[in-house]
């Protein structure tokens, strides 16, 4: 099995905490792994926000193993948590999985140009705050009968499918990350675009959205 060197018990202790949110949402959730060199890539998709969350990893040294140089795998997030030692500053690979559909499609590799209109940090966390409140507050009004699976659904699209302010940017993206960590208040934020991909960029960690379908340009299927 694979041994991943991590820079330092930080990074493994990051990496823990993003496994254990992505499995918080689907306890059968798997990632995709991609290295090369001392960046580790890890991609994961929490079904509850409809994007991708992506973890940049520091390698202690670079990835190598045996005649390979880069690694690119679909993997068990629970498995993957299960192996990270944090004292030992290691990860092992487990073996890979059939991946969900979602992990044949990733983000360009290059091709980004800024995006300006993003707010700070501390107004996205208030717009999430702000959608929260709003969502409770519309579901109690449905009463007890109403509060069905569907009715819940399309309360939830409605208020995370807005965009924030005229960046194209859905709200969904910013409750993501939040909800996985990366929204936090001394990180520098930016948002990026790519063909018919945006990125919402933190120093914890990126949120990527597509646009369109799979005929736009700009989507990798690797």
């Amino acid at each position: 099995m694979t041994v991943l060197h991590l820079a330092d018990e930080g990074e493994a202790a990051d990496l823990a905490a993003f496994l254990s949110r992505l499995l918080h949402y689907d306890r059968s959730a798997a990632v995709r792994l991609q290295a090369t060199g001392t960046a580790l890539a890890v991609f994961g998709r929490p079904p509850s926000f409809e994007v991708l969350a992506i973890r940049a990893v520091r390698l202690a040294k670079p990835y190598e193993n045996g005649l390979d140089v880069s690694l690119d795998v679909t993997v068990s997030a629970g498995e993957l948590l299960e192996s990270v030692d944090e004292a030992a500053v290691t990860a092992l690979v487990p073996g890979a999985v059939t991946g969900p559909p979602w992990a044949g499609v990733l983000p360009p590799r290059g091709g980004w140009r800024a995006v300006t209109g993003l707010p700070a940090v501390d107004a996205l966390r208030a717009l999430v705050r702000a959608g929260i409140g709003e969502f409770r507050s519309r579901t109690e009004e449905l009463g007890p009968e109403g509060r069905t699976r569907a009715a819940l659904d399309l309360i939830g699209r409605d208020i995370w499918s807005r965009t924030v302010g005229d960046t194209g940017l859905p709200v969904r993206a910013v409750h993501a990350a939040q909800s996985l960590g990366f929204l936090r208040a001394d990180g520098e934020l930016a948002l990026l675009s790519s063909g018919a991909w945006l990125r919402l960029r933190t120093p914890y960690g990126s949120i990527a959205v597509r646009q369109g379908g799979l005929g736009l340009l700009g989507v990798s299927v690797r």
